[in-house]
């Protein structure tokens, strides 16, 4: 009787996983996609990049639309400059951002659930509504055109996402583990830093590359605070396009290029933040 229970549902199981693998595929090819024609058009002579009837696969490859990019404006400035400004946000936003989640969620003081509802209204608010406030205050603190402004402006749409997800991993951990470390004689800092901070680490490593990738992508502000002696990477990208026209094909090798960092720093740390991803969906 089990056997006979047990046979139709194996062939079920079967569909169901076939099913689920298409739909992984889907979503797959749907993402992958941008990026493969990306990839595609920075690799094909100029004139095929324009050619009303594209095709999928380049009949020729080239690798002039990266030299044309590496010689259009100040990309070594623009990119060091990314990287600064997203080094810089990154490490101040974990600092602060730990220390704030760590209040939030260890301690009781008044108006903590003020702060609470604070940190998720202000991710409500559109990034394009702030523009004007910054940009008059920035000019007001001798900040506009400086990359120290550029920095602040961002921290402040990045530290609350960073409040909010470290809050949440430092909740899973159960309190016990530091009450037991300060029964062994471990002061509440030293409990912190050597039982809960090392359980963290996955957690401030998605978060990071959050935070990275939020720096490193964003274009408005840039547009709007820097000047084009202090342009970033993704401003520079707006270089390819003049009065004459854009230029497609060396406009897609240098976002190319602009990934570089991203995709780099995703290899080093995908055990990490795959970790930490997981850690943060379930409640220990």
């Amino acid at each position: 009787m089990a056997a006979s229970v047990s046979a139709p549902a194996r062939p079920r199981r079967k569909k169901s996983k076939l099913g689920w693998n298409l739909l992984g595929l889907l979503v797959f090819a749907t993402a992958g996609f941008p990026v493969y024609w990306m990839l595609n058009t920075a690799l094909k002579p100029a004139k095929d990049a324009i050619d009303p009837n594209p095709h999928f696969f380049p009949r020729t490859f080239t690798l002039e639309n990266f030299r044309r990019a590496l010689d259009i404006g100040d990309f070594w400035g623009s990119i060091g400059r990314s990287l600064i400004v997203s080094l810089v946000v990154v490490v101040i936003g974990i600092a602060v951002g730990l220390l704030a989640a760590l209040a939030i969620s260890r301690f009781a003081f008044r108006g903590r659930k003020i702060v609470i509802v604070g940190i998720l209204a202000v991710q409500m608010i559109p990034l394009v509504a702030m523009i004007i406030p910054v940009f008059l205050l920035l000019n007001d603190l001798g900040q506009y055109d400086k990359l120290s402004g550029l920095i602040l402006t961002y921290l402040t749409f990045i530290l609350p996402f960073t409040v909010w997800t470290l809050r949440g991993f430092i909740v899973n951990v159960p309190k016990e583990l530091e009450e037991a470390a300060m029964v062994d004689g471990c002061s509440r800092t030293g409990a912190f830093l050597r039982v809960v901070f090392p359980l963290l680490a996955p957690g401030m490593v998605a978060t990071s590359v959050y935070g990275f990738i939020q720096a490193w992508n964003e274009y408005l502000y840039a547009l709007m605070l820097m000047s084009q002696n202090h342009q970033t990477a993704t401003v520079w990208l707006s270089s390819f396009t003049t009065q004459h026209g854009t230029e497609f094909a060396p406009m897609m090798a240098g976002s190319t290029l602009m990934a570089v960092p991203i995709v780099a720093l995703f290899l080093l740390v995908q055990r990490k933040m795959a970790a930490g991803l997981t850690a943060g969906a379930v409640k220990g």
